[in-house]
């Protein structure tokens, strides 16, 4: 499912700046916060996608 591997995805590039951020990076901090809003969507996208494909 795409929009799985999208949410993957977002998740798995934030991984290095999340440890920078714990570092006390704050530019890395603030780049976090930008791709958990876009994980919020794309999870948003798959819950939409599953809600489709069981009302089918």
């Amino acid at each position: 499912m795409e929009a799985y591997e999208r949410l993957k995805k977002l998740v798995e590039s934030a991984e290095e700046d999340v440890q920078k951020s714990l570092g006390g990076n704050k530019a890395a901090g603030t780049r976090v916060r930008k791709i958990m809003q876009e994980v919020k969507a794309a999870a948003q996208d798959l819950r939409k996608a599953v809600l489709e494909l069981r009302s089918d």
